[in-house]
C-alpha cells in the first residue's frame, strides 16, 4: 500500500510536471516561429544540432551518437547534403574516413534564426516580466538546467 503522505507529494508534483511539460512546449513552439529554419525531420534536426556543439563527425560517429544503425544515418546526412546544410571531407588523421560537418552557408543560417529567436524572447521578457520576475526566472533557468542534465 501507498504511503499516504507520499501520494499527497505526488500530486502537486505531477501536476507540476504536467503544467512545466505545457508551458515549455507551448514557449518552444513560440520560439520556432520566430525563425523558418525549413523542413527538417527529427532525426535532421537533430544531426544538425550535434554538428553545430560537438563540431565534425563521421557518419559512423553520428551514429552511435544518435543510436540509429549507420544505414540510417547516411540516408539522414545526404538529406542534408541535398540541401546544402552540410558537407564532408576528408579525415586529416584518416584518410579513409569522411568528416560531416555544418556548411558555412547554413552556419550562417542557424545564427540568423538563433539570433531571432533571442530577439523576441528579450523583447518577450520585458514586455511581460517585471524586474523581480527576471531576476526569479533567472533562478528557475538554474533549476531547470539541472532538470535537463539528470
Amino acid at each position: 500500500m501507498a504511503n499516504p503522505s507520499r501520494a499527497s507529494e505526488a500530486s502537486p508534483l505531477a501536476a507540476l510536471a504536467g503544467e512545466l511539460r505545457i508551458s515549455l512546449g507551448k514557449l518552444n513552439r513560440r520560439l520556432r516561429e520566430q525563425a523558418h529554419a525549413g523542413d527538417f525531420t527529427s532525426a535532421q534536426k537533430s544531426v544538425l544540432l550535434r554538428l553545430d556543439r560537438d563540431g565534425p563527425a563521421t557518419v559512423s560517429a553520428l551514429a552511435r551518437a544518435e543510436s540509429v544503425r549507420p544505414q540510417s544515418m547516411r540516408i539522414t546526412v545526404a538529406g542534408l547534403e541535398a540541401i546544402k546544410a552540410v558537407s564532408g571531407k576528408p579525415d586529416p588523421t584518416d584518410g579513409r574516413q569522411t568528416l560531416i560537418d555544418l556548411t558555412p552557408g547554413f552556419r550562417r543560417t542557424v545564427k540568423v534564426s538563433r539570433a531571432a529567436k533571442d530577439d523576441w524572447l528579450t523583447r518577450a521578457l520585458q514586455a511581460q516580466l517585471s524586474s523581480q520576475e527576471q531576476k526569479e526566472l533567472a533562478a528557475a533557468v538554474k533549476l531547470l538546467q539541472r532538470l535537463a542534465d539528470f
